[in-house]
């Protein structure tokens, strides 16, 4: 049995974000009276009515096997706080150090117009150990930063906790958890399905570009926040369970329910700290609740930089934090896999440089429909978490090295595709491209197994 813990420890003690956003407003007072009428349509309406159903009984997903990279014997672990390094003391460049952080924090813009580069922190982690951190904007080692999407890789570790205590197994169908599932025809569904965003639920994944019909929208600030999980449920399917891959802070969400409903409330009250948090020592991380009680996974992790990179430790030691194992042995490889439906799924501008693998993205490319692996100049073996505006957890297990950095970009630069709004010159706004570059460059002589061709098989395991 798991000790438990206060569960009113640190678990409100971070200010929820505004709940009502220029969108509330627009329908509240609105000049544009037939535009308020279809938001609010779509905001208030019923919910997706499509009628998709299940697939034939699909094979069941065995977790074995190490992750696709060497994983290396540690003397210390950084639970109390990450031991620290000079670059020189790793072998990296200082010069190139210097280099990074001139385009990070570069003012290319005044922060009242939201342009250039508005870096708030940055980790990076060699070996094992802390070798640069700057903060600026406010912002310092101590400050819990808004995660956003980055949530979703945490998510998938607490979920990963849950599979190796034996409360949810990838092969269960969530009916069996979630009774709302079955109202929603979503029952089918199963775990994995979830993690990988390819529930087939009826979905729409649209921010600021397309407000009006956003199902994330709806679910994150009005007519779904009050049962996310519920709400996501209610929409039915649009494709049968894992045959298309969308991204979809709905799928994570609804993962949150069905963990929330195999645990039991008393149990998932403090579960992400017990379970995951308290382990690795990630003392700042708050998460928050919907007004059901369930955790929203998608969106609502706040952690430091020093922390984050924890995360990135874990996965980079197989799920396994001094000595003991956190994550069921093959969780990481299941987590490093593509997504197979993403294999049936036709990209856009918008998702071509999207690799998924469950909840977190990696940099495999699609060679058979010749997609390059989004990130050239970086290892093969890179994955990562990522969130909106400039959030994320870079890893590259072949360098043994981590890179976080929380940003509040709201103009990129050009190089990310399907972004329409953008600044031509990559040294003058967030460009992970560029970013991705300067870091591969503080590495002397060049970094192997970078370029345009995947060296495995990306649909090989999970």
């Amino acid at each position: 049995m798991i000790a438990r813990k206060d569960p009113s420890r640190r678990r409100s003690s971070w200010p929820s974000p505004p709940r009502i956003t220029w969108l509330i407003r627009l329908i509240a007072s609105s000049a544009a009276p037939a535009l308020a009428l279809a938001t609010v349509a779509a905001l208030a309406g019923v919910a997706g009515c499509s009628s998709a159903t299940a697939t034939e009984p699909r094979d069941a997903i065995v977790l074995e096997g190490p992750p696709p990279f060497e994983v290396r014997r540690r003397t210390s672990w950084p639970t109390a706080g990450w031991p620290e390094a000079t670059p020189e003391e790793v072998g990296l460049d200082p010069a190139a150090i210097g280099r990074l952080e001139a385009y990070l924090f570069a003012r290319n813009g005044d922060d009242a117009d939201r342009r250039g580069q508005r870096t708030n922190g940055f980790v990076l982690i060699k070996d094992g150990k802390l070798v640069y951190e700057r903060y600026a904007r406010g912002y310092d080692a101590d400050t819990p930063t808004l995660t956003w999407s980055v949530s979703k890789s945490i998510a998938n570790t607490i979920v990963g906790r849950a599979v190796a205590e034996g409360f949810l197994d990838l092969n269960d169908a969530i009916g069996e958890h979630y009774p709302p599932a079955k109202d929603g025809g979503v029952d089918d569904v199963r775990v994995s399905d979830l993690l990988r965003m390819s529930s087939g639920v009826d979905w729409n994944e649209t921010y600021e570009t397309s407000p009006v019909f956003s199902s994330v929208m709806a679910m994150l600030y009005t007519r779904g926040r009050g049962d996310m999980a519920a709400f996501v449920a209610s929409h039915g399917l649009a494709h049968p369970p894992g045959t298309r891959w969308s991204y979809s802070s709905g799928d994570t969400n609804l993962l949150m329910g069905v963990l929330r409903a195999a645990l039991g409330d008393e149990r998932n009250a403090d579960y992400p700290w017990v379970a995951l948090f308290d382990r690795i020592g990630m003392s700042s991380a708050v998460l928050e609740r919907d007004a059901a009680g369930t955790f929203i996974g998608s969106s609502y992790v706040y952690a430091t930089p020093r922390d984050l990179a924890k995360w990135g430790f874990l996965m980079l030691n197989d799920g396994v934090w001094e000595g003991e194992r956190l994550l069921p042995a093959g969780w990481v490889k299941f987590s490093l896999t593509m997504a197979p439906a993403y294999f049936n799924t036709e990209l856009t501008p918008g998702t071509v440089d999207d690799n998924p693998g469950a909840q977190v993205y990696l940099n495999h490319g699609d060679p058979a429909r010749d997609v390059p692996p989004p990130w050239p100049a970086a290892p093969r073996d890179t994955f990562a978490a990522q969130g909106h505006w400039g959030k994320s957890i870079f890893v590259f297990p072949s360098l043994d090295m981590i890179a976080v950095r929380t940003g509040d970009d709201r103009v990129y630069a050009c190089d990310i595709p399907g972004n329409a709004k953008c600044e031509p010159d990559s040294t003058k706004a967030y460009s992970k491209i560029h970013l991705l570059e300067l870091i591969m460059a503080t590495v002397p002589g060049g970094v192997e197994g970078a370029g345009t061709t995947a060296k495995a098989d990306p649909k090989e395991g999970g």
